[in-house]
């Protein structure tokens, strides 16, 4: 599928704008993993594949899977493997040693699950509590965050530890906000079905959202806490 000139746009919004803002958490979790050369790493809803490029940064042979062609096509600019859906096992060479999924699909987790090996580690990350983020109430909501301890459960995994880690989300000005947040697909304050109005009225409706959060300089200032689990494939 080609991507729409719409949906590119979007997508280099959050490759440019969005995408950094979960460094953090990718890099507090590959410390916790201590992902190095040698590791071999699949990473579920990979974006335009900036978290493959900081594994890859470590030594470590990344793969990753993004629905969003847009996303996935940007990836793929960067030379890094991504897939549009999870990889059938067995994964040549060798089984994944991690695996990494940010709100996870229960169903593309199972998918991916077979192609990780005995003992590696399921790492499932998410927004933490909602007094601690301020994200979601600007994006009218949001979906709620997924429990991820039930998740590990029903997936038949050994938890292995969890962690929390501050993301900030900042950017330059209210029209960068914009832009980065309506990129992340998680916007739901429109109803409108005319397609141009509808992204006009929520740029409209955002900004007014972002006006608490707008510092004296123009930054906008957005604090959030993600929570991660590590879970191990029996």
């Amino acid at each position: 599928m080609t991507p729409t000139p719409t949906a590119t746009l979007v997508a280099r919004d959050w490759a440019e704008i969005q995408e950094r803002m979960l460094v953090p958490l990718y890099e507090a979790v590959y410390d916790r993993l201590e992902v190095g050369p040698g590791d071999r790493l699949l990473d579920l809803g990979c974006g335009a594949g900036l978290p493959l490029l900081l594994a890859a940064g470590r030594g470590a042979a990344a793969t990753g899977v993004e629905a969003d062609p847009a996303r996935r096509a940007l990836a793929r600019e960067r030379l890094l493997e991504v897939l549009a859906a999870p990889p059938r096992p067995p994964a040549p060479p060798r089984p994944y040693d991690a695996l990494l999924a940010f709100s996870p699909d229960p169903a593309v987790l199972a998918a991916a699950l077979p192609a990780v090996r005995r003992g590696g580690a399921v790492v499932l990350a998410d927004w933490g509590p909602a007094e601690r983020c301020t994200v979601p109430s600007v994006l009218g909501g949001g979906p709620a965050p997924r429990d991820l301890d039930a998740l590990v459960e029903r997936a038949g995994l050994r938890p292995d530890g969890s962690g929390r880690v501050f993301c900030p989300f900042g950017y330059a000005d209210v029209d960068s906000a914009v832009r980065g947040l309506l990129s992340t697909g998680l916007y739901d304050g429109t109803d409108s079905t005319d397609g141009a109005a509808d992204h006009v009225l929520a740029e409209k409706e955002l900004a007014e959202a972002l006006h608490p959060f707008e510092r004296s300089d123009g930054a906008v200032w957005l604090p959030n806490i993600f929570r991660y689990v590590i879970a191990r494939v029996e």
